[in-house]
């Protein structure tokens, strides 16, 4: 058989695809464990992820978190930083923070071999870490110069005064980061935060190829980790929305735009559909926004639509860097390619260019293990399993045109919008 390159194989939409769950073993310390076997793979891939509690703590503070966790791996009572990153290079590991608004831990890439000998290392950055004057001072200069930098980026810049704009200024998620919030980071904040509040409603996601024996003896060390009980919730400031923010720079040659408003959680039943159209609006690369403002009209590289969460508040956001001069003509394009697909039904061959990419980037994200714990926690935060995916799959080979017009109506006739300008 001759095979003509000159055409594409064609794509196929597979009737369903079965998800098995992590198998899921309850620890010692009231923590679970949940496991995904990767036979054959050396490869191991483990998170220890609790509760965030960046938004219990004083705006002052907001940043502690972020720099408790960065400074993990900068000393313990037996090892130095220099130590620590020699021990984890020669065992071809790496240690990293996880730092979300919702969610905070501790992530180790390494192998099946290494594992018994990194993991006790592993476990002291728990509960032995000693926050070093020295290396600490570094990061804060280190933070106080990217804080600096990031102002002067038009791009940075836009999407913090979003944030302020949609939650308030004075509210845990829309604060922005200045210099006086590195300043008061101190080692007493940074061992409070890190021995009262650090380590709540801990889970461990662990990627790997193990016997029931070895998991059992996996789930006895990981047991013995810290997992303290949430703290009781503070009252947050009640939410201060502002309909934009126009900040001038005479010397930019560009600005950077932000456009959107609140949305719907991923647990919400119209949030697949809503998806849908996000990607049809500016989700993908042959999306109506690419195709006018970057493609048909040049005035920008790149411009995107996203369904973005903070902590438990969901909004959705368009954003693009665009040549100064045709600042309100794209302001005026987006509007107006909202409001076509609010109104206007997909010809057929969009609806199909549209169904296919997403069914095709679905089962892409399900091509690995490690790929696999990724999609499963990510509907796990949002009190969900893996049957997600099949509701997804059903609704991304199902739906149609006026599907697409009345989630519009729904969620994205309702301008203005909040609007951010820098530039």
């Amino acid at each position: 058989m001759i095979l003509d390159r000159s055409k594409a194989p064609e794509f196929k939409v597979p009737e369903d695809f079965e998800l098995l769950p992590p198998d899921k073993h309850l620890l010692g310390n009231g923590s679970t464990l949940y496991h995904v076997q990767t036979p054959g793979l050396n490869a191991v891939k483990i998170e220890v992820i609790g509760i965030g509690n960046r938004a219990s703590l004083p705006v002052s503070q907001t940043l502690v978190p972020a720099f408790t966790l960065m400074l993990l791996q900068e000393g313990t009572h037996h090892m130095t930083g220099d130590e620590l990153a020699d021990f984890f290079d020669f065992h071809a590991s790496e240690v990293h923070p996880i730092t979300t608004f919702g969610h905070e831990g501790l992530g180790l890439l390494s192998t099946k071999k290494h594992l018994d000998q990194i993991l006790p290392t592993f476990f002291s950055l728990f509960t032995e870490a000693i926050f070093p004057e020295e290396i600490l001072a570094k990061r804060k200069s280190q933070k106080q110069l990217s804080l600096k930098l990031e102002k002067e980026k038009t791009s940075a810049r836009a999407g913090k005064l979003f944030r302020s704009s949609l939650f308030g200024k004075l509210h845990p998620y829309g604060v922005e980061p200045e210099a006086e919030h590195v300043q008061i980071i101190s080692k007493e904040l940074l061992k409070f935060y890190y021995n009262e509040m650090l380590w709540q409603e801990t889970e461990v996601f662990v990627t790997g190829d193990f016997t029931a024996t070895e998991i059992k003896h996996y789930c006895e060390a990981f047991g013995k980790l810290p997992n303290r009980k949430p703290i009781e919730k503070v009252l947050l400031p009640a939410l201060n929305t502002i309909k934009g923010v126009v900040e001038e720079r005479s010397n930019a040659v560009q600005s950077s735009i932000r456009i959107g408003y609140w949305s719907i959680p991923k647990n919400h039943p119209d949030f697949i559909a809503l998806s849908v159209f996000n990607t049809i609006l500016g989700g993908y690369f042959g999306a109506r926004l690419i195709k006018n403002i970057r493609e048909d009209k040049g005035h920008t590289y790149g411009i995107y639509s996203n369904l973005a969460e903070i902590g438990n508040q969901n909004y959705w956001v368009i954003a693009a860097d665009v040549q100064k001069e045709f600042t309100q003509e794209v302001i005026r394009e987006i509007y107006l390619e909202i409001e076509k697909l609010t109104l206007e039904p997909l010809s057929s061959e969009e609806l199909e260019v549209v169904r296919n990419y997403l069914i095709g980037q679905m089962l892409k994200h399900f091509s690995s293990s490690f790929e696999l714990i990724e999609r499963f926690r990510s509907v796990h935060y949002s009190g969900m399993d893996l049957s997600y995916f099949d509701r997804k799959l059903a609704y991304l080979k199902s739906f149609s045109s006026q599907d697409m017009i009345t989630i519009g109506q729904k969620y994205f006739s309702k301008p203005p919008f909040i609007e951010v300008v820098v530039g």
